[in-house]
């Protein structure tokens, strides 16, 4: 008994790790889509990356969109999904980093024939941040340099223009 038990633990180990690979879902880069957007027209696929902006809600619905370094993408979401985004990518921001698995569209009919992803699913890959940037201390001589030079040119514009009324 014990000799047919060692082999089926090991297959169902191995039947394991096949599972877990086959439900792993490969990510696709935006332009990778947008290059090859006749392949991928009405595919579902998952793509990762940083929300960008803010939300633009409609109604039940709304649009995110998110940048995965290569490029950007529109993706269309229910608004309670879009709700779990707390940091957005702008000047002061770093945004969550979000995994979309939906549907691509290289001309969507809903919405003008625009490109886009139907969003069947959201995960937060990271979450975002506020960010702080620092002045370097060649920033702030320069600053100071140019203002000094500002003023005295100030200065000698007056002294000039006061110099040719006498």
């Amino acid at each position: 008994m014990c000799k047919t038990l060692k082999p089926m633990m090991i297959a169902a180990v191995i039947s394991l790790c096949f599972i877990i690979s086959a439900n792993a879902e490969e990510t696709v880069s935006i332009n990778s889509l947008v290059d090859d957007a006749e392949t991928y027209d009405n595919q579902k696929v998952t793509v990762e990356g940083e929300a960008i902006g803010e939300v633009l809600e409609r109604g039940d619905y709304a649009w995110v969109n998110i940048n995965d370094g290569t490029n950007a993408i529109g993706i269309w979401m229910k608004t309670s999904d879009a709700e779990i985004i707390k940091y957005f990518g702008d000047y002061k921001h770093v945004g969550d980093t979000v995994r979309i698995t939906g549907v691509f569209s290289r001309n969507c009919t809903e919405h003008g024939g625009d490109v886009d992803i139907h969003s069947v699913a959201i995960e937060i890959v990271k979450t975002g941040r506020a960010v702080q940037d620092e002045i370097s201390d060649a920033k702030i001589v320069i600053a100071v340099v140019l203002l000094c030079t500002a003023a005295l040119i100030t200065l000698i514009y007056l002294k000039i223009t006061k110099n040719k009324k006498q």
